[in-house]
Formats: structure tokens, C-alpha cells, sequence
């Protein structure tokens, strides 16, 4: 994939900003680059016309927070993940939305999902420790993933379409193959982790992964440093790892930010790696060349901490939920356009 003409991290500014209803859990773009759809703290998705900010609540599908969204390659079909462990099935066009299927998926909140990139499979993570994966056409489950030893934060699928990848509390990021729904292998990433002793709880896992466009780098984010993990002391990390060999290439750090969270991952075109963190010392996008271990910089986000993160079909446009109740659009470029 070519670089986007004046892709450029350090020209990062917001375009525009639009308030929605409660505060904002999780965000996709449509992959025409028409909407952004946004979970909330609430049963209801928001999907937000980027050409003049008009709403259009999605309601009907759940009866908790929405934690987590996919779009279908085409852009017809929108899929939420709830914390009453259903997952709803939306048309991603309609006037007035309402489900197309629901399905109890898992025990538990569903806290990741991912779409095949050729659209026929939805995968989805729960709190039950599972990866189930759905034929998207009919909701019929094809394979139930077992192995992980915690909650579930995280799922991707390789370029290619034959892999599965799924992240965990634990650190341990899994391998699957798509066909068979056998594991195929382990990458280690257990300074995500921490386990705190006097607290009596785990922290941190993998809350982030992206795979490069050429399918050879995987990329899990997270928190280390977790000194107190209730006073939400901890920094921001991601890990780099070799997609075929399944081995650590190297650790990239961001300075300065003592509360912060990796919560979501993206390349860009240039193969840069993008990221999008929040916490207690606000939001940022942050950016590594490739090859870096430190990054090349760290953009400041408006209105607090940032919850998740998606990049538009453009490559230039970036969307953030955000916990004061507002998405914002950010450009990696000069320019209004």
C-alpha cells in the first residue's frame, strides 16, 4: 500500500469533534469512510456522519455497555459486543436501525471482535476465557477456541485471512489457524502483565494488537510498570514480534507518561506504528518509525483520555473515543481535507 500524499504524524491536529450521548467505550470507521460508529456507556451504538456530525442511535441489541465493534469489508454491516455477552448484528446504513440476528455468545462481557477479511467470519472474545468464531451470513458458530487462562482484551486476523490472533489479561497473545480452529503457537508478552500481590489483583494484558499490511509483524500494546496498579501507576509499551517466527524484535516505549494504557493498535501505510493511549495522564496518539524503539512522537488529545482508536480508509483521518463523551477526528497531515 502506498503512503497517503502528506502523511505526516508530527502535523497531527483535530479536525472536528462531536459530542455524543454518554461517555464513548469503543469506535470503528466504515470502511467507505462515511461514518464512525461509536459504543457507549450504555445499550445503544452512535454512528456519526463524518460530512456534518448528524447521529443516528443504534438501539434495540443490548442491555449494558457496549464494549466492542467490527464493520464488515463492504460496510453493510455493523457487529457490537456487549457486557451482557451478546453480540448484535446491525445494518450499518439504515435510517432506523434495528438488529438484524443477536446472539448469545459468551459468559461474561465481550471485550473484542474482528471481521475476516473476506467478511464471511466474525470472531468474538469474552470474559469466559473464549474465541468463538461465527459465520457471519447466518450466526451459525464454526469454531470455539479454548486455551486462553483469562479474560480475553483483544482479537486480530493476519492480512491473509488464515490466522487468528487473540490477546489475554495474562500477557499471552495466541495463534490459530482459521480453518481448523487449532492453535498453531504462542507469542510471549508477558511484561503486559503484572500481578499485584498486596492488591490481590491482575493487571494490565494485552489490550492492543496490529498486524503490518505485508502480514510480518505483530504488534501487541498494553501497560508495564505497574507499581500500584489501583492508583493507576503504569506506562504505556508495546511489543514487536516476528509474525513467523513468533519471537520478541524488539520493545517500543513511550516517555513521560505515567498513567497512561496502549488501548488500541494501528500501521500505517509508511509502516509506522500508531497508537492510541489514555489514562490518568490523558490521551495521546503515539508514533514509532519502524526500527524505532522510542517513539517519534507523541500527539497530545484534547478532552482527556483517549479509550480506543480506528484509522480511516484514507490513512490520514483518525477517530478517538473519548471518556468526556466526545470522537474526535484527528489528521496525520497538514491541511483541512
Amino acid at each position: 500500500m502506498d503512503s497517503p500524499p502528506g502523511l505526516d504524524p508530527k502535523q497531527a491536529h483535530v479536525l472536528t469533534q462531536w459530542p455524543v450521548e454518554r461517555p464513548i467505550v469503543c469506535c470503528r470507521f466504515d470502511p467507505r469512510g462515511r461514518f464512525v460508529f461509536c459504543g457507549v456507556e450504555g445499550p445503544t451504538i452512535q454512528r456519526v456522519a463524518l460530512a456534518d456530525g448528524k447521529r443516528v442511535a443504534f438501539a434495540g441489541g443490548h442491555d449494558s455497555w457496549v464494549f466492542s465493534l467490527a464493520v464488515s469489508p463492504d460496510g453493510q454491516t455493523v457487529y457490537s459486543g456487549g457486557g451482557d455477552g451478546r453480540v448484535a448484528v446491525w445494518p450499518a446504513e439504515s435510517a432506523s436501525p434495528r438488529p438484524i440476528r443477536t446472539i448469545h455468545a459468551h459468559r461474561g462481557w465481550i471485550r473484542a471482535l474482528g471481521v475476516s477479511p473476506d467478511g464471511k467470519l466474525v470472531a468474538s472474545g469474552g470474559d469466559d476465557r473464549a474465541v468463538r468464531v461465527w459465520e457471519a451470513a447466518s450466526g451459525r458458530l464454526i469454531h470455539e477456541l479454548t486455551g486462553h487462562a483469562n479474560h480475553l482484551y483483544s482479537l486480530e486476523f493476519h492480512p491473509d485471512g488464515k490466522t487468528l490472533l487473540s490477546g489475554d489479561l495474562v500477557g499471552s497473545i495466541r495463534q490459530w489457524d482459521v480453518a481448523t480452529g487449532k492453535s498453531v503457537g504462542t507469542f510471549d508478552s508477558k511484561p503486559l502483565h503484572t500481578y499485584d500481590r498486596s492488591q490481590m489483583v491482575d493487571f494490565g494484558g494485552v489490550r492492543g494488537l496490529a498486524v503490518s499490511a505485508d502480514g510480518g509483524s505483530v504488534a501487541g500494546g498494553g501497560l508495564h510498570k505497574a507499581t500500584n496498579p489501583l492508583g493507576a501507576v503504569h506506562e504505556p509499551i508495546a511489543m514487536i514480534f516476528d509474525a513467523k517466527t513468533r519471537k520478541l524484535v524488539r520493545t517500543v516505549l513511550a516517555g513521560g507518561i505515567a498513567g497512561g494504557v496502549i488501548w488500541r493498535l494501528r500501521y500505517l501505510a509508511d509502516g509506522r506504528l500508531m497508537a492510541a493511549c489514555g489514562g490518568t495522564s490523558g490521551g495521546f496518539l503515539l508514533f514509532w518509525k519502524p526500527g524505532a524503539d522510542k517513539t517519534e512522537h507523541q500527539f497530545t488529545l484534547p478532552g482527556g483520555s483517549a479509550r480506543d482508536m480506528d484509522l480511516h480508509p484514507d490513512g490520514l483521518r483518525v477517530a478517538t473515543a473519548h471518556h468526556d463523551g466526545y470522537v474526535r477526528i484527528t489528521r496525520l497531515a497538514a491541511g483541512k481535507g
